[in-house]
């Protein structure tokens, strides 16, 4: 039996993300990363872009820091015509088209930036840290725990979401 405690979970769920994302942007090309199933729905490329862009802002607020889309120059790279704090949420379709991804290695990069970000995050957590509120709007309260797997949460739907959809479009060559 192995006994592995909250934050040995969260760092092994955190990890699982990255090879999720290389694994969907390896080898994509435009038709892959940009073919929307219909006028409403989601490419890969924005749904990749997006599950790293939430965890980037969710863990950067949790641990006080600047996003590491911002402080370590991704939104300069990535090149898109988006405020600098936009990371997809509410967008509608042409905010969603315009999320343009020339090179899939840069999502990995970003990925991989963020992971180093999260990790550095998850070596200082302690009971303490994960029992804080970071948010009184909800009933209760949202932990810095909750907040966490939240963030899992999410980018695990869109990662499956992403997964599906590549593979939707790989069949229909």
């Amino acid at each position: 039996m192995v006994d592995m405690d909250t934050i040995g979970l969260l760092i092994d769920a955190f990890h699982r993300l990255p090879p999720l994302v290389r694994h969907l942007a390896d080898g994509a090309d435009d038709h892959l990363l940009h073919t929307r199933l219909d006028d409403e729905a989601n490419p890969l490329a924005w749904l990749l872009w997006h599950t790293i862009r939430i965890q980037d802002a969710q863990v950067a607020e949790l641990v006080g820091r600047a996003e590491v889309w911002t402080a370590e120059g991704w939104f300069d790279r990535f090149g898109l015509p988006l405020e600098p704090e936009d990371h997809g949420y509410g967008h509608g379709r042409e905010q969603v088209a315009s999320v343009r991804v020339a090179d899939p290695g840069l999502l990995v990069g970003y990925q991989d930036a963020v992971m180093a970000m999260v990790d550095s995050y998850l070596a200082e957590v302690d009971d303490g840290e994960l029992a804080r509120i970071v948010d009184h709007g909800y009933d209760p309260p949202v932990t810095a725990g909750v907040r966490l797997v939240s963030i899992l949460g999410d980018a695990f739907q869109h990662i499956g979401q992403a997964g599906y959809l590549r593979g939707i479009l790989e069949r229909s060559r």
